[in-house]
């Protein structure tokens, strides 16, 4: 079972992304973290300094990513709504 550090891994080597990288799209999303606590996430499991990466992080990496890799979300004007689909039992 891959955990949330695996995944990490795994979408920075996809990606190509460095640390930098990671730390800018973090902050993208309002979440601040350093390279050095960073690291700690990339470690080897039996490491000392190997920190589980929660939910959180993994949540918030990948809410950057897709702000990063598609760009910010336009703006709802006002008074628009969802765009409404048939309903089929009519």
């Amino acid at each position: 079972m891959l955990t949330n550090n695996d995944i990490l891994k795994k979408l920075r080597v996809a990606h190509k992304l460095r640390d930098e990288n990671i730390v800018e799209i973090l902050k993208l999303v309002d979440f601040e973290i350093t390279k050095g606590a960073l690291g700690d996430l990339f470690r080897a499991e039996d490491h000392p300094k190997y920190v589980d990466a929660g939910d959180q992080i993994l949540r918030k990496f990948l809410d950057g990513l897709i702000i990063h890799l598609r760009g910010e979300r336009p703006p709802k004007v006002k008074g628009e709504s969802k765009p409404t689909t048939p309903n089929k039992n009519a």
